[in-house]
């Protein structure tokens, strides 16, 4: 059942995460020959002997991201995206050949939403903070695509876009291609790992059940009960925990995705920091 779209940067779209299906899935498991025509939409891309007035390749690929928005990826079907076009499955493979390549299709079609370019007038710091951050946003509107493994890419020209677009900007710190890529690796795992937090909330939340609040509450005290001696068997825990959590009362996002987005922006900047020491380092060494 198609959802209403909210526009709250962080949206409501975490919600379509299924739990019971969330196994990684491997993009370019179908033909590479087919598959990369398609993503690339090359003339020899089609499959089949002919056209069905008013289908195309883009068409199908914006129709099977708004079923895994809805449904996730274990709602994809080629028959569910064929009613959705009013038309019958065989009919989508005249375009595309099955659901391996589908799968390419949609996570390489879904990250055509991102800027391609972020504006380095102000330096590259506030460029790969805005390059994070919208793609942290990017998987929380579309939580399936966090299921697509990166052990196996589309390699897709939307993907290649999203990269080149970070490439571009770390290019002007000045740090080596081997550290620079490096950097690039940990900026993707940390925007997934920040979603994923922020998905896995959001559906504990929709799970129904005990409120956050009080489901913190009776485990701190059962907690309490079985490991009375609990902070000074886990001191450095404890400790931890002293600094407790700093939110705004009028603040109804649940805690471990507050957590999650506060970690996000924190770690930003600690990484940040570390490019900028490496940037001097170097500069000093010449």
């Amino acid at each position: 059942m198609p959802r209403r779209q909210r526009d709250r940067g962080l949206d409501d779209d975490s919600r379509r995460w299924r739990g019971p299906h969330r196994m990684p899935v491997l993009a370019g498991q179908g033909d590479p020959a087919r598959s990369m025509a398609l993503l690339w939409r090359t003339p020899s891309a089609r499959t089949g002997p002919g056209p069905k007035p008013g289908l195309s390749v883009d068409a199908i690929v914006a129709t099977a991201i708004a079923v895994a928005d809805a449904d996730g990826l274990a709602g994809l079907s080629m028959r569910a995206v064929a009613e959705r076009l009013g038309v019958t499955a065989m009919a989508l493979y005249t375009y595309v050949p099955g659901k391996n390549e589908m799968v390419d299709l949609m996570y390489d079609g879904a990250h055509a939403e991102l800027p391609g370019r972020y504006d380095l007038g102000k330096g590259w710091r506030p460029a790969v903070t805005s390059w994070a951050t919208d793609l942290v946003r990017f998987y929380v509107r579309h939580p399936w695509v966090l299921q697509v493994s990166l052990a196996r890419p589309a390699l897709g020209p939307n993907e290649q876009a999203v990269l080149e677009a970070l490439a571009r900007i770390l290019r002007r710190t000045g740090l080596p291609p081997a550290v620079a890529r490096r950097v690039v690796s940990l900026l993707f795992y940390v925007a997934r790992g920040t979603a994923q937090a922020v998905a896995e909330s959001r559906l504990a939340a929709a799970a129904g059940g005990a409120s956050e609040r009080a489901w913190w509450s009776s485990r701190a005290a059962a907690l309490r009960q079985v490991a009375p001696d609990f902070a000074e068997t886990f001191p450095d825990s404890a400790w931890l925990a002293s600094a407790g959590a700093a939110h705004p009362q009028d603040d109804a996002a649940p805690f471990l995705e507050r957590e999650a987005m506060e970690a996000f922006t924190v770690g930003l900047t600690v990484l940040l920091d570390g490019i900028e020491a490496a940037m001097a380092r170097d500069r000093s060494a010449r």
